[in-house]
């Protein structure tokens, strides 16, 4: 199980390796292209690839030990595991709308303050607005982890 792991942490390491190398050498980058795309198609595979294979072969096998998990073991009833997941509900909502809000926002205000400097303000506080929806969710999940 550990040469999956390997195999994901070289793949990941190569790819960052490589973006850097083409970063502080841009004028390579063409020359590069013609040979890169294969080896990164490739070290994309063997990523997802062995991502795969944790899943399928168990990821408790190849990142717990036996022993460890044994003593910090927790009973959780469906319950509070339910209870658990209605908390984090409100969060995860709440950014995806704020998400949805501050896309179309960002953009006018942008286009807004490209035409006349003055309404920056005036196109901050929208955006602040739009935002405010995520902490909502927020303040509403600490909220709700207090009563559990």
């Amino acid at each position: 199980m550990y040469w999956l792991v390997v195999l994901m942490s070289f793949a990941i390491f190569s790819l960052v390796a490589s973006g850097l190398y083409l970063e502080f050498q841009p004028a390579q980058a063409v020359r590069v292209r013609t040979w890169l795309r294969p080896v990164l198609s490739t070290q994309l595979l063997s990523f997802f690839g062995a991502l795969i294979g944790l899943l399928v072969l168990g990821v408790g096998d190849a990142m717990a030990e036996a022993g460890a998990v044994a003593n910090q073991a927790v009973e959780i009833s469906t319950g509070m595991g339910l209870a658990i997941l209605g908390v984090g509900i409100p969060t995860g909502l709440s950014t995806i709308g704020a998400g949805i809000a501050v896309g179309p926002i960002g953009a006018a205000s942008l286009a807004a303050v490209m035409e006349r400097p003055e309404a920056l303000g005036r196109s901050l506080i929208f955006l602040g607005l739009a935002e405010g929806i995520a902490i909502y969710g927020l303040v509403m999940s600490i909220l709700l982890l207090n009563r559990i």
